[in-house]
């Protein structure tokens, strides 16, 4: 991605966000310090489709057996935060502010437990947002424990907090005061929208378990993703890269969840990597992403489905995501060459970063990235769709009646540790590096910043900018060498800590499936390092049951968002990913290492647990917070809230986008979560109307405008894009809007307003 950690943008080409942040990063450094007192490569073509030899992890498939019972649980609930005026997280631009809501966004919930024994359970989580967060899984655990003794069994050891990753939901909810600059600092709304979702899907989950079988199966989706770095790739060794066919991962994992009383679907769990960066950044709608756009068309696809239940949950979640982009057609200088971008600094013909942009599918519709989210979001679904549709004949059964879990936390500051060959080397405190404020062709960086940057950019800004916030000590200069630090976060803990320097170490399995628990978008060869070691490791511990082999995958960036995991070899070589990676050049075998010392407490007989470590900073009540609420919603004299100001016209053909105006209020007097803003209703036989389309449709989009700031006037734009929509039949329609209105004295009202009724023929 770009990461939400990089706070500098510069500008962009033509339908692009041609924002910068550093002015709101003076701005609010100014205020801190008052506060405070203080004195990528080009992607090539990818090659051909990967299959198995992707993945020397995967199993052979087989005729599905029905494993061993578990119980199984899924739930579903709305996280959606603040729609508007609130900075959205992923770009760390700015001048990317929430001005309404293409999709709602979801928590989804997957609890697996033994029968029989109520303490051996997990519960995986995957939410619609940027990532894990050390402050909303702090949130989540203290909900969780509020519903009751019935919920004793879950805590800090087994529940999984895992991000999207998505470019496109709104922010101001994370821990550390780095992600929070450009958001202006932290919001209670934003983040108890998503805590408060998170904690109702697991009690919806909970609420649903019974007895069923867990069975899995891979895919291949040749044309999804593609490797945005692709010259750091290339260092990693050639005979390790021999074993695989492709520069990214292709492999798709689908784990599916089935009753066992009538062998109804209730879910699926499915794991790809691929960037959430389809959604340009200069786009303001808030939206779930390409991994949104997936969950959203299979559980619309398995409605009616006689072998799926009802209420039926699909999650999409995150692999080895760090280097990849779903701008499969690869990164071009928009700049008027049409040449393609440096692969090995991801600059144009200037010798600057800003005009290179990696495009999707559907990049020349210029519609801010829409299309083409939803074309890699369709891709998605697809390959996960006909591998769902063909598990009965080619599914690996779950078997083993173990769960288990660990967490802990670890402080990566000096953390010294052997490598295989004896070698003691360390990680050090959080820092980042030049090559970070280059961004990536998903987003490009500022200034003369590029990947691969040495340290020594022509405009000194950022070497002022640097010294000025902290000096790295000559110990972290040559911890984090060769990477030259532009930021040594994890040394600056005024007001309070910018980056983590504490991470969390988790692990799950069932049988033997088991599930690394990243805190960080690892590369796509950090990610098969790491998992080809913990399944060494699990095969000569025997985690799985006699005969069957263990089987690994990647879910993450968890729990606490630590930005980037490159190779050694990519660490070396300081383009954006490895410039992101804060623990310096041996954090990914330290991983590796944190892994396997825990690994022992996943036996089947294993009892106990790792000494939990050091408590990580909880900044939720410290954060600091620039955001002003809303004032006041007003409208002209002789007009009303939710008033129709522009009617959709009285006829449509379908394939039209069909548009009603409103005299507005202010979206975030009220969440309206499990709701809707916008409705589309149809017409029945007898005159009723029913809804047939809400937020939660990609098709409906709801915009919001401020129209004078001063009397609080702000209008509303219902669009319905029904050539996006596949469903959209004949018939007789009509809009309606939901709001609520702020008085200045007083409580905050609801309104609705209703379009005239048109057609569609």
């Amino acid at each position: 991605m770009p990461s939400q950690h990089r706070s500098i943008r510069g500008p962009a080409a033509s339908g692009r966000s041609t924002t910068t942040t550093l002015p709101a990063l003076f701005l609010f450094l100014c205020a801190l310090l008052a506060f405070a007192q203080l004195g990528a490569a080009s992607p090539q073509p990818s090659r051909k489709n990967a299959g198995q030899g992707d993945n020397p992890l995967l199993t052979k498939p087989r005729a599905t057996e029905l494993g061993d019972k578990y119980l199984i649980g899924i739930g579903k609930a709305d996280i959606t935060g603040p729609v508007v005026e609130i900075n959205m997280a992923g770009y760390a631009s700015s001048d990317q502010v929430g001005t309404g809501l293409r999709q709602r966004l979801y928590s989804r919930a997957f609890i697996i437990g033994e029968v029989g024994n109520p303490q051996s359970r997990f519960i995986y989580l995957v939410l619609d947002t940027q990532s894990g967060d050390t402050a909303v899984r702090n949130g989540i655990l203290e909900g969780v424990a509020a519903l009751g003794s019935g919920y004793s069994m879950y805590g800090r050891s087994n529940i999984a907090v895992t991000g999207t990753h998505s470019h496109s939901g709104p922010g101001a909810w994370f821990n550390y005061l780095l992600p929070q600059i450009t958001s202006l600092g932290f919001d209670k709304q934003s983040y108890q929208a998503i805590v408060d979702g998170a904690v109702l899907s697991v009690k919806r989950a909970h609420e649903s378990l019974q007895e069923g079988y867990l069975d899995f199966g891979t895919t291949s989706i040749s044309d999804a993703n593609l490797n945005r770095s692709l010259f750091a790739y290339l260092a990693n060794l050639a005979s390790e890269r021999a074993q695989y066919s492709d520069s990214v991962d292709k492999t798709l994992t689908l784990l599916r969840f089935q009753r066992a009383y009538d062998l109804k679907n209730i879910g699926v769990l499915t794991w790809f990597a691929v960037h959430p960066t389809s959604m340009l950044g200069n786009n303001t709608h808030i939206s779930g992403d390409n991994k949104g756009v997936a969950a959203y068309l299979f559980e619309q696809a398995v409605k009616g489905d006689s072998r799926a239940a009802d209420g039926f949950v699909a999650g999409f979640s995150q692999a080895n995501v760090g280097d990849t982009t779903p701008n499969v057609l690869g990164a071009y200088c928009d700049d008027g060459s049409g040449q393609m971008c440096s692969l090995e600094t991801s600059t144009c013909a200037d010798g600057k970063s800003q005009s290179c942009h990696g495009r999707g599918p559907e990049f020349r519709k210029l519609d801010l990235g829409v299309s083409s989210c939803f074309e890699i979001g369709r891709r998605q679904f697809a390959g996960a769709k006909s591998l769902y549709d063909s598990l009965d004949s080619t599914s690996t059964a779950v078997v083993g009646s173990t769960i288990k879990s660990f967490h802990y936390f670890q402080d990566m500051q000096y953390y010294k540790f052997p490598l295989d060959n004896g070698t003691i080397v360390q990680t050090c405190p959080a820092a980042l590096g030049y090559s970070f404020a280059a961004g990536t062709s998903d987003g490009p960086g500022a200034f003369d910043f590029t990947q691969g940057d040495s340290g020594a950019p022509n405009n000194p800004l950022w070497s002022v900018v640097s010294g000025l916030l902290k000096t790295p000590s000559a110990a972290q200069v040559a911890c984090q060498a060769p990477k030259p630090v532009l930021l040594d976060v994890g040394e600056m803990s005024t007001p309070y800590a910018w980056s983590p320097n504490i991470i969390d170490v988790q692990t799950l399995r069932v049988g033997q499936f088991i599930i690394i628990v990243s805190p960080v978008e690892a590369s796509t060869m950090a990610g098969r390092r790491w998992r080809n070691a913990v399944k060494a490791a699990a095969s000569k511990l025997a985690l799985a049951p006699a005969g069957v082999e263990p089987f690994v995958i990647l879910g993450g960036p968890a729990n606490t968002y630590a930005h980037y995991l490159v190779t050694p070899e990519e660490y070396a070589i300081q383009r954006y990913e490895g410039a992101s990676t804060l623990y310096g050049p041996w954090q990914l075998p330290a991983f590796v290492n944190l892994t396997l010392r825990a690994l022992p407490f996943l036996a089947p007989g294993a009892t106990g647990a790792p000494a939990p470590g050091p408590t990580p900073p909880d900044n939720r009540k410290s954060s600091l917070s620039f955001i002003t609420g809303v004032v006041v919603d007003g409208v002209p004299a002789g007009s009303s809230f939710g008033q129709v100001t522009a009617q959709p016209k009285a006829s449509y053909v379908r394939g039209a986008v069909v548009n009603a105006t409103f005299m507005g209020a202010n979206p975030r007097n009220n969440l309206r979560l499990e709701g809707t803003y916008a409705a589309v209703e149809k017409k029945g036989a007898d005159g009723s109307w029913t809804q047939v389309r809400s937020d939660a449709d990609w098709s409906l989009v709801y915009t919001w405008t401020r129209t004078n700031f001063v009397l609080g006037y702000s209008s509303v734009t219902i669009g319905w894009e029904t050539s996006a929509d596949r469903g959209v039949v004949v018939g007789t329609y009509r809009i309606r809007y939901n709001g609520d209105s702020k008085p200045l004295i007083g409580s905050i009202k609801a309104f609705t307003g209703v379009t005239t009724e048109f057609t569609l023929v």
